[in-house]
Formats: C-alpha cells, sequence, structure tokens
C-alpha cells in the first residue's frame, strides 16, 4: 500500500510538471492570455438619488510570470474613485485606466474588447509558477439602469457574472425581494445584506428589491453571533456563528484527484487564506478512518516553499502546541505547517498538498469504483482517475473534462453545512 500512495504522489508530481513544461512551451511560441481565479464581488448600494454602488472586487491572477493585470470597466456604467490593494500585504498598488484599444496592445489581452475601457494594475510582484497574485480593486459605479427607484423602493437589476457576489443595502432599508437563492445577513452596522454562489455556466439575473423601514443606527445592530447549534438538527450541528457566516466569501477550497481505486488512496490540495493577526501556523486534523503521507505546502503569494509535519494528538500535547478547541485523541493524525506570523492588515495564502488513504471512503464494489465522502467546504472538486467513466453522482455537480480525458466534478455548496457525496464509476472500454 505505501509503494502504491508513493506512486500515486509521484504521478501528480509529474502531472505538475508536465503541465509547467507545457506553460514554458507556450511561453516561447505563443504569448500567454491573462488567466484569474477566486473571482469575489461586494456592492454597497449608496443613497439612492445618486444611483450609485461601491464595488469591493476581490480577484486572483494566475498567469505565471506576469506584472500587471486587467480588469475591464463594465459598458454602461460611469466609474469613479478606483483604488487597488495587494491582498497580502494591504499596499496600494499603481494603476492606470487604458481604453480597450490600447489594452489589446498587451498580448495578455489580444481579445480585449476594443469599445470597453480597462483597470491595468501594477501586481505587487510577478506571479510565482503555479502561485497566484490577489489584487482588490475598489470603485464606484453609477448606473442608472441597473440601481433606481421603483414606487416607495429601490431596485438592484443587474446580471452578474462573477459566480460569488455580496449586495449590501443602504442603511434603513429592508429586503422585500430577491430572485436568486441567497443567504440574507446583518452587516456589523446593520445593514441587511444577501449573499450567494451561483454554481452554473452563464450570469445570474440577480433583481434585488428593498424599502424604508429597517432600523437603524445602534438598535440595527445585530446581537453577537453564538455557539448554539440548532435544537432540531438530528446530529451535532453547525453552530449559529458557522451558519451565519458568509458562505459565498469562505476563502477555503479543494480538490481531490482519485487514484486506482484498489489503492484506496487521493491525492488533494487545498487552498487556505489565514488573515488573523498573528496566526503562525495551520493544524490539518486528518478525520478518522483516514491516514495522510506526503504533506507539503507552499505561499501562494510569493511561491515559498513551507515545512511541513505529520504528528500525534500526543506529540502536539508534548509540544504544547494549541488545538484552538479542536479534540483530538493521542493518536489522531495531525498536519502542521508552521508559516511566518500573519501581520495586522496582512494575509497569507497556502497550497497545502497531502495524500490520503481512507478505505472505507474510496474503494471497489465489484467492477464499480465508490468514492463515498463528506465534503465541507463552500468549493469541492474531484477528479476521477484515469480510465474511468462517471455512472452516477448523489449531490448535483458541474462536469468538465481535463485535457488528458479525465472527467472533473465540482461541488458547489452555498449552505452551511457538508455534502455527503457519493460518486460511482466503470472502466472505460479499450477501442482496439
Amino acid at each position: 500500500m505505501r509503494k502504491n500512495v508513493a506512486l500515486a504522489t509521484m504521478t501528480v508530481f509529474a502531472v505538475l510538471l508536465a503541465a509547467a513544461k507545457t506553460h514554458a512551451r507556450q511561453g516561447t511560441n505563443q504569448p500567454s492570455r491573462q488567466t484569474e481565479t477566486d473571482e469575489y464581488t461586494r456592492y454597497e448600494l449608496l443613497a439612492p438619488e445618486t444611483a450609485s454602488f461601491k464595488i469591493y472586487y476581490e480577484v486572483t491572477a494566475t498567469t505565471a510570470g506576469v506584472t500587471v493585470f486587467y480588469n475591464p470597466i463594465r459598458k454602461g456604467s460611469t466609474a469613479s474613485d478606483e483604488a487597488v490593494y495587494d491582498a497580502m500585504t494591504g499596499a496600494t498598488l499603481q494603476f492606470q485606466v487604458m481604453s480597450g484599444a490600447d489594452t489589446q496592445k498587451d498580448p495578455l489581452m489580444a481579445g480585449a474588447d476594443a469599445s470597453m475601457d480597462y483597470i491595468k494594475v501594477d501586481l505587487a510582484r510577478p506571479v510565482p509558477p503555479n502561485g497566484q497574485g490577489r489584487v482588490v480593486i475598489v470603485k464606484t459605479y453609477k448606473d442608472a439602469k441597473s440601481y433606481y427607484r421603483e414606487g416607495g423602493g429601490i431596485v438592484f437589476n443587474r446580471p452578474l457574472g462573477i459566480r460569488r457576489n455580496k449586495v449590501v443595502l443602504p442603511a434603513g432599508y429592508e429586503l422585500i425581494a430577491c430572485n436568486v437563492p441567497s443567504q440574507v445577513l446583518s452587516e456589523a452596522d446593520g445593514r441587511i445584506s444577501i449573499s450567494f454562489m451561483n454554481g452554473s455556466a452563464g450570469e445570474a439575473p440577480l433583481i434585488v428589491k428593498a424599502k424604508l423601514g429597517a432600523q437603524t443606527g445602534d438598535a440595527a445592530k445585530p446581537k453577537p453571533l453564538t455557539s448554539a447549534r440548532s435544537w432540531e438538527a438530528p446530529f451535532p450541528g453547525e453552530s449559529e456563528r458557522e451558519r451565519l457566516s458568509e458562505r459565498a466569501h469562505q476563502d477555503r477550497d479543494i480538490v481531490y484527484f482519485l487514484n486506482q481505486p484498489e489503492t484506496h488512496s487521493f491525492s488533494l490540495y487545498h487552498d487556505y487564506t489565514e488573515s488573523r493577526p498573528g496566526a503562525d501556523k495551520y493544524l490539518n486534523v486528518v478525520r478518522e478512518g483516514s491516514t495522510v503521507s506526503n504533506p507539503s505546502a507552499y505561499i501562494l503569494d510569493t511561491g515559498e516553499v513551507l515545512q511541513s509535519r505529520v504528528m500525534t494528538g500526543a506529540e502536539l500535547a508534548a509540544a504544547k502546541i494549541d488545538m484552538a478547541g479542536e479534540t483530538v485523541t493521542p493518536t489522531t493524525q495531525v498536519v502542521v505547517i508552521p508559516f511566518t506570523p500573519v501581520k495586522q492588515g496582512q494575509s497569507v495564502r497556502l497550497r497545502i498538498s497531502e495524500t490520503y488513504t481512507a478505505p472505507v471512503s474510496y474503494r471497489l464494489d465489484g467492477d464499480e469504483l465508490v468514492f463515498d465522502r463528506s465534503l465541507g467546504r463552500a468549493r469541492n472538486a474531484v477528479v476521477l482517475p484515469a480510465g474511468w467513466y462517471l455512472t452516477a453522482s448523489a449531490i448535483p455537480a458541474t462536469l468538465a473534462q481535463l485535457p488528458d480525458g479525465r472527467v472533473r466534478l465540482d461541488f458547489w455548496n452555498g449552505r452551511p453545512d457538508d455534502v455527503d457525496v457519493l460518486i460511482k464509476a466503470k472502466r472505460l472500454v479499450k477501442s482496439e
């Protein structure tokens, strides 16, 4: 079994190396194109008479080696008060507004729309190989077609192509309609907001309606959230604090790469942003029924490789490492990854890779592959092993075929709970 796991890990590294070589070849033969990920937008509706809203757009550049990032200014909107920040350090970044025609001159943006303007951002550092450049773009849009009065209330009517979004109402307004299934949350100052994840391929045709009537000032502020759990849950459920956290803005996502089922093993990576001042380590508790091997980690922002080790609960106790309230047994495995303490107003994004062996979760049932595992992240993906085709998925997912022929399933869960994923697959028939 240990040999199979090692081979599986070597396979993952081989895939990454091949991808890096492919990227290098593309870089010499043709210009790279701008790529990005982890897009999230927060809209703060300003006074209705202004027809304006403030946007906080979080986005991550992923094209290796680039030093700039382009963000389009939407047609029909007039932008003002722009600012750009490096998400890792909080430092202000330089930028300029460019025409679409000028933007097209950069090979990164050869496909830019000549009829649009773009914000060109100078990144704080080149994007490292297999790394990221995280930025926050702040701007105010005036757009009377998207934000307007109707009767005695207000309407925010805007198709949203970004898949994770939040809309904050002006103070004193109550929410009376929202056509996209959303969490309804209270801001710290009492303003009402809606938040959603759109796992589909198309835009979300969002229409939000509100009217005056909500409390303002101190009376509007919500009570502090507690650790109380639902009295109706048939098992220990999430706490109130967890249930009313903004699911769409959660910064953890995970991708599972299933190895051949005879190994009962799968490799994975999960990305995680740490922004708590003073935090200096990541502790990943291995769930019961699984064993972990080959942990590794690096900082996506810089490419810095971090040390990692597997410790037992007994070893953690002896080392006086605080588990932050998590209960572990003396034999529980915990992956420990230290890093430089996070400073106030800054953050680091980690990519953590591991191989798990879990005979109950991942197995062969006759000639069928079975992957049966509870996934707790808001964004989860599972990649089938080479040579297998999907026959069943209990939880709705979007599917895509990777360049090497493997099938990837993406499970986006906007609810503050786990999804019990059950996947079955069979071997492909070899063509003669």
